[in-house]
């Protein structure tokens, strides 16, 4: 298939903390003495759970997790579900895009068996997810452009303004995302094929070998 990553919907979730607290875990500290380092965060802090799906036609989202009140949650098998149906299968459908494949990380309610049905009935065989009919290679959220892009892009920028509530937050993830242009996109999966064959290289071939094939 030509231009096969071209037709990849990625997506994921990521945490936007109202106190701009961006989660360091995967960095790494050199010293020669100890640094002292110490990340100080209230005890329930803020946030806000989102979702965007990223192809190189476009961006679907962002999607707020939130409960019937409207207040913000984290997500679930059934919230995850809920967003599928009545948030990603409208959007596809104002997208005049035809066969886009969909991929998701190997989260749990992302793989539960209710869940995979859900995405097989929407996409068929196009689903590339743990359990699903092309798998998805465990611990490789580096190898997805929302991981090595998007959410550090969005974070960079929204706390510019010092947001002071969550809303106001809200409005700034959806004006950063909303201002990202097709030609920056482009880039980002051109950048997504070298990034996947140097990967695929270095660890021993952990990606699907069909998008090496189409």
């Amino acid at each position: 298939m030509v231009d096969f990553h071209k037709r990849i919907l990625f997506s994921d979730e990521a945490h936007f903390w109202l106190n701009g607290y961006v989660n360091k875990q995967n960095c790494c500290i050199w010293s020669e003495a100890n640094s002292q380092v110490y990340v100080e965060t209230p005890l329930h802090p803020e946030k806000l759970t989102v979702w965007c799906a990223l192809w190189a036609g476009g961006i679907i989202g962002p999607y707020f997790f939130k409960n019937d009140e409207g207040h913000n949650v984290t997500v679930n098998g059934d919230r995850y579900r809920a967003m599928i149906t009545n948030f990603l299968i409208p959007e596809l459908n104002n997208h005049d895009v035809q066969e886009l494949w969909f991929q998701q990380d190997g989260a749990t309610y992302h793989t539960a068996r209710a869940t995979i049905d859900l995405l097989k009935d929407t996409f068929g065989d196009r689903l590339i997810s743990r359990f699903g009919p092309v798998n998805w290679p465990p611990r490789s959220g580096d190898l997805t452009p929302l991981d090595y892009f998007l959410w550090g892009y969005v974070k960079s920028l929204v706390y510019a303004d010092k947001p002071q509530t969550l809303d106001h937050l809200q409005d700034n993830i959806r004006r950063v995302i909303a201002d990202i242009r097709p030609q920056m996109l482009e880039k980002v999966i051109e950048n997504w094929t070298s990034r996947s064959v140097y990967i695929r290289a270095s660890r021993g071939s952990p990606m699907p070998e069909i998008i090496f094939k189409m």
